[in-house]
């Protein structure tokens, strides 16, 4: 573990996929989540560009053009309570190998101007059982009149209620799948 608290396997994903070319007026963070679910059942959650409400929480509809390829766009309705109500985003990467995706907002009536975010979904044990750790990144321009701080500090939070969401969501899908522990000897 590190200092902030991560194995060597989760620095080298966070190496391997989630850097971003940060500029000065912009911010940028990485958050980890352990899931106590397979990684097929969290995947397929998170690679629903088309369906983001089954696990965020601050999504109420979606629609999506296309067909779930790079270049494919959705325009999400956000509910209220956040200083936004729609957001148009773009898919970049949906590689159901490695299990990647990354999309980018590209307008909407929010404040997250050029927000680029890459998902990975990994497979961990956790408690003996089959798990998953999702680890979520983003970079964005900070807004005029706000620091870098705040900036990162409201990204977090938005991520960590989905990150959370998805956690409940997935864990309750693994409950129902009833799978079996992992043998390691």
């Amino acid at each position: 573990m590190n200092g902030r608290g991560l194995s060597g396997v989760q620095i080298e994903y966070v190496r391997k996929h989630h850097n971003h070319g940060v500029k000065d007026n912009q911010c940028s963070s990485f958050l980890i989540k352990n899931i106590k679910a397979p990684v097929h059942l969290v995947w397929s959650l998170v690679r629903r560009f088309d369906q983001p409400h089954k696990y965020k929480p601050f999504v109420s509809r979606c629609v999506a053009q296309g067909n779930l390829e790079i270049g494919s766009l959705r325009e999400v309705d956000v509910k209220s309570g956040l200083p936004a109500t729609t957001s148009t985003e773009r898919l970049e990467l949906l590689d159901d190998e490695e299990h990647i995706l990354s999309f980018k907002i590209i307008g909407g009536d929010h404040r997250l101007r050029n927000y680029s975010s890459t998902i990975s979904v990994h497979p961990e044990v956790i408690e003996g059982r089959p798990g998953t750790t999702v680890i979520e990144s983003y970079v964005v321009d900070v807004p005029e009149g706000n620091t870098k701080d705040e900036t990162c500090y409201f990204v977090d939070a938005l991520i960590n209620c989905n990150l959370k969401s998805l956690a409940d969501v997935s864990e309750g899908l693994a409950v129902q799948d009833r799978t079996e522990p992992v043998n390691c000897t």
